[in-house]
C-alpha cells in the first residue's frame, strides 16, 4: 500500500479518482462450509457498519472540521446521521433537482474539471467500531467496502489516511489491516458533493450526496478467490451448456478447486476439479440438454466452488448462480437462445420518496414484482449501476438488463435543447480517458456474472467521442458474450461504431420507420420513449405495433419507472409529494422529475393499465365462437395459465367458465368456446377472455391475470321506439323560467341564467351549479410542453365567457318537452353551441349538445358539458371502459365492464394537478349518495360518451400547483364529453398528440346522453 498525503487538489484532478482503492472484482459471496453456502445466510466474514454515525455538515471545504479524523478530536456534540442515507434527505444541506444543466449553473462560472469552491458541501462522518472476534482470531487482512458514496470521499482509520475514491455507484474497497488497533477503532470519512466525478454525474435526478449504500468490513480466508468470471454459454444448437470458469486468488497459493454444478432440484449436473497455477484456475465443461435461462423461465443452476488449501483443508465455498443463455447478433437482429428478442422495457432509477436513492430490499422486491405483473421483461439501469441485489433479483425473477455505467455529461454539450458541444466532456480528451474507463471497469468486473445482463451501456447523454469508443471496445474485449449500447452517437456519426445497435430517444414512430425502411445496418431499440410525465403514455401502441412490422425493431424502454418526488410537509404539517423547486432549490427543473408509471410512494399509476396490455406476450382475440390465442413468447407455452372466459350482458355476467390451454411459443391456436344462447335478448354483450396463473409464481398470486381480450357485440332490439312510461307532463311558461313537472319530479330551465337550473327528484335537488359547455381541460404536463395554454388558450376563455343567445321550447307534448339553448362565445363570432334538453314523462332527460364547427381556430382540447351536483353524491358505478382512467389514445388496456369508485379517486396522483380520471366508452354511470340515491347518466352503446366525475373543475385543477392548493370539496363535478383529445406521450417538451387523436375546430361535433333518477 502506497502512503499518500491527502489533498483537496484531488477533487479537481482527473488523474486522481482512486487512491489506495482495491481493483474491482466480482460480487460473489463466500462461506466457510458447503452447508452454509447452500443456505446462504449473512456472510460470517462480513460485519455491517450500517446504522447511526456521528456527523457534521459544512457548506464548503473552508468551513469543515479539518482535523476531525485525528484520534483526539472531540465529536460528542455532533449530529447523528443514518448510513446508508443521503445527507440532504436527513435535514442537512440543500435539496435540489435539475435535469440537464449542472446544479451550480448561474451560481459559479466554472468549467471542467474545476468545481465551485464557495458551495461544495462536505459531510464529515465518524463511526467507532470494535473488530468482531472472528476477524481478530482469523488473523487475516481486514477490508472495508463502501457500496456507494456520492460523489468523492476520503477515508481515515485511527488518524491514518486510508484512501480516496470517486464514482458514486460502484463499490470502493480499501484494506484496513495496517491501521487497526485492539479495542475501539475510529473510522472517519469525508464526503464531498462536488468533484471531477460530479462533472460525470449530470443525470436527470435529485442532486444528493453522502454514504447512501451499505458499508461493511470483511475479511477473507487464507486461500481466497478474489475474483471469478463465469461464462454459461450455449452451443450452436442452443441445447448444450458450455461452461467456462476462471478463478483468481487474492494472492498466489498452492490450492485446488472442486466445482459441483447443481440444477434447481439439487441434482449434480457436472463435477470439475483443477489446481491453481500462479493464482489462477480455469475450468470448463459441456452439459447436455441444459435448461436455458430467459425472462420467461429464469432457470438458474448453482456452482458450488470449493477451494482447498495445500494441506487439503477446505478454505471457502462460493455459491454462484448461473444461467445458460446465448445473446448474439444474427443477420443484424439481436437473438436470445436463437430467437429474435423484443425488449418490453422501462428505465428505472433507484428511488424512494423518503430516502432518495438509498433504497431497501423491500423496495426492490416490490419493484421486481410490479415489473413482472405488468408484463415488462427488461430494465435499463438509468443511468448508473444499481445495487448488487437488483441484479440478483433480475436473475431470479427473469428480467433482461441493460447495465449502464455511471456517466452522463448532459450539460456539457446540450443547452436549452440545442446541441452545442464546444466544451463537451469526455469527448476526445485523453486526460479524461482513465477516469471514464475506471467506471466501465468497475461496473463490468462487479456485474459480469449475472445472466440477466445482456447489454453493457457506455452511459447516457454524453455526446460522442474517442473516449467512449474506447470504452465500448473495452466492453467487447473483456466480455464478448454481450453487446454494447450507446445512444449518443446519434448526434455524431463519426463514432457510430461505439454502439452495436441503433438507439434513439423520443424518436417519433414515423422517424423510426424511416430508419427501418432505409436499409438499416443495425437493430433498433428506443432506449427512452413514451415520456410518462404526468397524465401521459398516449399513443404507445404506435411503437409496440412496430414490433411485428419490422424484424429490426426490437422494442424499447419507457421513461421512466418511478416518479422522483420527495415527501415533504406543507405549512400545516400535512405530508405531500414534492418536486423540484419545492425546497427553494435554484436552479431547478421543477416537476420534470415526475415521469414514472409508478408514483413515488410506490402506488401504480393509471398509466400502467396501458403498459401492461401493450406489453402482453400473449394476445387473445375472441369472437362469437371462440378465441384466438397468439403466443408471442420465445420459449414458453401457455401451460402455466388457465383460460377464463365469460359472457356479460349490459355489464352483468351471465356465464363463466375456465379451461386449460396449450399453445406453444411462437404459435397461435383457435380455441372454440361454448356460450349460452342469447335467445335474441336485445342489448350489448361482451365476451371476456383472460389468461391467469394456475398456481402462485414467485412474482404473483394464483389467479393473477397476465393477458385479456374482449369481443363486443349487440343484439338489436326489435322494438326500439319505446316511450318512457309516466303521467302527462305539465309545462309552466314563466316570465323567467320554464318549468316541466311530472310525477314526483320537477325540472327548471332559466331564461335569465341561460341554462338548466333545477333537476329535482322526490324533493332532492341534483343541480348545484348549472350545466355549461366546456372546451378546456386542466392542462397536462404534455399540454404544457406543447404550449397549449398559448396555442389554444382561447378555448379556456370560451369556457368561461359564453353568451346565451336564445332559449326556446322547440317541442312540447304530453309525454315529452324539449327546451333548447343557443350559445355563442367570445373566441369567434361563428362558434355556436346548442344544448337541447328533452324531458320525458318518467322524469328522465335526454341532453344533446351540438357544436357547429368554425374555421381558423386552434384544435379543441375537449367538447363537453359540465355541471355540479352536491358533494354527497360521490359514489360512482360505471359501465364503461376501465377500470383505470383512459383516453382516446390510451384505451387499448381498458376493458368494458362495470367498475366502482369514488369521485375523489378520479383525481389521479400526478404531483401537479391536471386532467385525470376520464373514462371513454361510457354507457352508464351512476352517481349516488350514501343511501344509493342519485342520478344515472346513460348513452347508447353505439354512441358512448366520455365522462370525468371529480371533486374539482378543470379550472380549479388548472390553478393548483400542488394537490394541497386545491379548494375544500363542496361539489361533485360531472363532465360529460362527446370527445376529449388524447394525452400524448412521445415526449413532454413539444411533441403534439397524434393527429387522429386531436379535435379539429372546423368539424361539427355532437353527443347525446340521458339523465334519470335512481
Amino acid at each position: 500500500m502506497t502512503i499518500h498525503t491527502p489533498s483537496l487538489d484531488w477533487l479537481t484532478d482527473v488523474t486522481k479518482f482512486a487512491v489506495n482503492r482495491l481493483p474491482a472484482y466480482s460480487d460473489h459471496k463466500y462461506y466457510a462450509t458447503l452447508q452454509e453456502a447452500e443456505r446462504q445466510p449473512d456472510m460470517a466474514w462480513r460485519y455491517s457498519l450500517n446504522g447511526s454515525w456521528k456527523f457534521n455538515y459544512a457548506t464548503n471545504p473552508a468551513s469543515r472540521p479539518v482535523d476531525f479524523y485525528t484520534p483526539d478530536f472531540e465529536y460528542a456534540g455532533w449530529s447523528d446521521i443514518q448510513v446508508p442515507g443521503h445527507i440532504q434527505t436527513q435535514g442537512f444541506g440543500q435539496m435540489q433537482y435539475v435535469n440537464t444543466m449542472y446544479p451550480w449553473d448561474g451560481h459559479s462560472d466554472v468549467r471542467p474539471p474545476h468545481i465551485p469552491e464557495d458551495h461544495n458541501p462536505v459531510g464529515s462522518y465518524i463511526k467507532s467500531f470494535v473488530l468482531p472476534q472472528n476477524m481478530i482470531s482469523d488473523r487475516q487482512p481486514v477490508f472495508i467496502s463502501f457500496q456507494g458514496v456520492e460523489s468523492a470521499f476520503y477515508v481515515w482509520l485511527n488518524g491514518s489516511f486510508v484512501g480516496y475514491s470517486e464514482d458514486s455507484f460502484t463499490p470502493s474497497d480499501f484494506e484496513l489491516t495496517p491501521f487497526l488497533q485492539a479495542g475501539e477503532n475510529k473510522l472517519a470519512v469525508e464526503v464531498y458533493q462536488r468533484s471531477t466525478g460530479a462533472w460525470l454525474e449530470d443525470q436527470d435526478f435529485w442532486r444528493f450526496s453522502g454514504i447512501f449504500r451499505d458499508v461493511y468490513l470483511y475479511t477473507i480466508p487464507v486461500v481466497h478467490v478474489r475474483d471469478l468470471h463465469v461464462n454459461a454459454d450455449l452451443d450452436a444448437s442452443y441445447t448444450r451448456g458450455l461452461l467456462e470458469l476462471e478463478l483468481t486468488l487474492g494472492k498466489p497459493a498452492t490450492a485446488y478447486a472442486i466445482v459441483e454444478v447443481k440444477d434447481a432440484t439439487g441434482h449434480v449436473a457436472a463435477s470439475l476439479k483443477t489446481d491453481f497455477t500462479d493464482g489462477k484456475a480455469l475450468l470448463s465443461a459441456t452439459l447436455e440438454q441444459v435448461q436455458r435461462w430467459s425472462a420467461e423461465k429464469p432457470y438458474l443452476y448453482t456452482l458450488f466452488i470449493q477451494i482447498y488449501a495445500a494441506d487439503g483443508s477446505l478454505a471457502e465455498v462460493i455459491p454462484q448462480k448461473v444461467g445458460f443463455r446465448k445473446f448474439e447478433l444474427l443477420n443484424k437482429i439481436m437473438h436470445l437462445n436463437g430467437k429474435r428478442i423484443v425488449f418490453k422495457g422501462v428505465n428505472r432509477h433507484e428511488f424512494n420518496a423518503r430516502t432518495g436513492r438509498a433504497i431497501s430490499r423491500e423496495d426492490m422486491l416490490w419493484d421486481i414484482r410490479t415489473l413482472k405483473q405488468n408484463n415488462m421483461n427488461a430494465v435499463r439501469t438509468s443511468h448508473y449501476p444499481n445495487q448488487t441485489l437488483w441484479y440478483e433479483l433480475c436473475d431470479e425473477y427473469g428480467i433482461y438488463v441493460i447495465d449502464e455505467m455511471n456517466l452522463e455529461t448532459h450539460g456539457s454539450w446540450q443547452k436549452l435543447g440545442a446541441v452545442e458541444p464546444s466544451w463537451n466532456i469526455p469527448a476526445n480528451l485523453p486526460e479524461w480517458q482513465d477516469i471514464v474507463m475506471d467506471r466501465a471497469i468497475s461496473m463490468l468486473e462487479r456485474d459480469k456474472n449475472h445472466p440477466s445482463i445482456l447489454i453493457w451501456s457506455c452511459g447516457n447523454e454524453s455526446y460522442a467521442g474517442e473516449v467512449l469508443r474506447n470504452v465500448a471496445n473495452y466492453f467487447r474485449a473483456a466480455d464478448p458474450s454481450r453487446l454494447v449500447h450507446y445512444e449518443g452517437v446519434f448526434h455524431n456519426r463519426t463514432y457510430d461504431d461505439t454502439s452495436d445497435m441503433e438507439s434513439r430517444m423520443y424518436a417519433k414512430p414515423a422517424d423510426i420507420e424511416q430508419y427501418l425502411n432505409d436499409n438499416p445496418q443495425k437493430p433498433y431499440i428506443s432506449c427512452e420513449y413514451m415520456h410518462a410525465m404526468g397524465n401521459s403514455v398516449g399513443g404507445m401502441h404506435k411503437y409496440t405495433e412496430l414490433e411485428n412490422k419490422y424484424k429490426l425493431y426490437q422494442g424499447g424502454f419507457i421513461w421512466d419507472y418511478i416518479d422522483q418526488a420527495v415527501v415533504k410537509k406543507d405549512r400545516y404539517g400535512r405530508e405531500y409529494l414534492a418536486f423540484g423547486g419545492d425546497f427553494d432549490d435554484r436552479p431547478t427543473d421543477y416537476g420534470f422529475c415526475t415521469d414514472g408509471i409508478v408514483y413515488a410512494d410506490r402506488k401504480v399509476s393509471p398509466k400502467m393499465q396501458e403498459v401492461k396490455f401493450l406489453y402482453q406476450n400473449l394476445k387473445l382475440i375472441p369472437d362469437r365462437g371462440g378465441v384466438t390465442i397468439r403466443n408471442e413468447n420465445l420459449f414458453e407455452g401457455t401451460g402455466d395459465y388457465e383460460l377464463v372466459y365469460s359472457l356479460l350482458h349490459e355489464g352483468k355476467e351471465i356465464a363463466r367458465n375456465a379451461m386449460p390451454v396449450d399453445v406453444p411459443a411462437q404459435t397461435e391456436a383457435y380455441i372454440p368456446l361454448a356460450f349460452p344462447d342469447t335467445n335474441g335478448k336485445p342489448g350489448e354483450y361482451v365476451i371476456h377472455t383472460a389468461l391467469v396463473l394456475k398456481e402462485a409464481a414467485l412474482w404473483a398470486e394464483a389467479g393473477h391475470e397476465v393477458a385479456f381480450g374482449q369481443h363486443i357485440f349487440i343484439e338489436e332490439d326489435s322494438n326500439p321506439l319505446q316511450v318512457p312510461a309516466g303521467g302527462a307532463l305539465r309545462v309552466v311558461h314563466g316570465d323567467v323560467n320554464i318549468g316541466v313537472h311530472g310525477l314526483d319530479f320537477s325540472i327548471m330551465f332559466s331564461k335569465g341564467a341561460g341554462s338548466l337550473t333545477s333537476l329535482r327528484y322526490a324533493g332532492r335537488e341534483m343541480i348545484a351549479i348549472p350545466p355549461a359547455p366546456l372546451f378546456w381541460r386542466a392542462t397536462t404536463d404534455n399540454d404544457r410542453g406543447t404550449a397549449q395554454g398559448f396555442e389554444a388558450g382561447a378555448w379556456f376563455a370560451a369556457s368561461l365567457a359564453r353568451k346565451c343567445m336564445g332559449v326556446e321550447v322547440t317541442e312540447e307534448h304530453t309525454d315529452r318537452v324539449t327546451v333548447t339553448f343557443r350559445y355563442t362565445f367570445s373566441i369567434h363570432a361563428y362558434v355556436q353551441v346548442t344544448v337541447a334538453y328533452t324531458v320525458w314523462a318518467d322524469g328522465s332527460m335526454t341532453v344533446k349538445s351540438t357544436y357547429e364547427g368554425a374555421s381558423g381556430l386552434p384544435n379543441l382540447p375537449i367538447f363537453a358539458l359540465s355541471f355540479k351536483v352536491p358533494a354527497d353524491y360521490r359514489h360512482l358505478e360505471w359501465y364503461a371502459m376501465g377500470p383505470e382512467e383512459n383516453y382516446i389514445d390510451r384505451a387499448f388496456g381498458a376493458r368494458l365492464g362495470v367498475f366502482c369508485n369514488e369521485a375523489a379517486d378520479n383525481l389521479s396522483g400526478y404531483v401537479v394537478p391536471q386532467e385525470s380520471g376520464n373514462r371513454t366508452g361510457v354507457r352508464r354511470v351512476d352517481i349516488t349518495d350514501d343511501s344509493r340515491r342519485g342520478i344515472r347518466i346513460t348513452a347508447p352503446a353505439t354512441a358512448p360518451v366520455e365522462c370525468n366525475i371529480s371533486p374539482y373543475t378543470a379550472f380549479e385543477l388548472e390553478n393548483a400547483y400542488h394537490p394541497y392548493e386545491l379548494p375544500n370539496v363542496y361539489y361533485t363535478v360531472v363532465t360529460v364529453a362527446g370527445k376529449q383529445m388524447g394525452v400524448g406521450g412521445d415526449d413532454s417538451w413539444g411533441a403534439p398528440v397524434h393527429e387522429e387523436y386531436q379535435i379539429p375546430a372546423d368539424q361539427k361535433l355532437e353527443f347525446e346522453f340521458t339523465v334519470q333518477r335512481i
